[in-house]
Parts: C-alpha cells; structure tokens; sequence
C-alpha cells in the first residue's frame, strides 16, 4: 500500500498531467473534427474549453493544425 506521504504527491502529479495534457489533446481532437461545421452554441463551447484549459493546449501548440486540407485543382 503506498504511503500517504507518496500519495498525495503522485495525486498532483496524475491530475497535472490530466489537466495539461490528456483533456487538452481530447479537446485539440473535438475541435479539428468540428472546427469549420459548428453550430453558434457549440462554437461558444469551443471557446470555453480553449480558454479553460489554455495551459495544455498552449503545450500542445506547436502541433494544432486548423488548416483546410489542400484542394486538387
């Protein structure tokens, strides 16, 4: 059984990386599926959770990607 001294600093650590990693890339995933056919409300939702979690998703940045694919012309 882990010691209640270990404990609580693992707990940090797990919901840290919940927070900054894990809920952010599940939202980075949510919004490239529904960035360009959103509704109003949702895009408002959109906004909430970018600004929510804003840590995560800043370390995730270098990887967002919003572009439309390229056109074959």
């Amino acid at each position: 059984m882990l010691d209640s001294t270990l404990l609580v600093p693992l707990l940090y650590l797990v919901l840290a990386g919940v927070y900054l990693v894990v809920v952010p890339f599940a939202t980075y995933l949510y919004l490239q599926q529904r960035w360009n056919v959103a509704t109003s409300f949702e895009r408002g939702f959109m906004y909430f959770l970018v600004f929510f979690f804003f840590p995560g998703l800043l370390l995730l940045s270098p990887f967002l990607n919003f572009r439309p694919q390229r056109r074959e012309i």
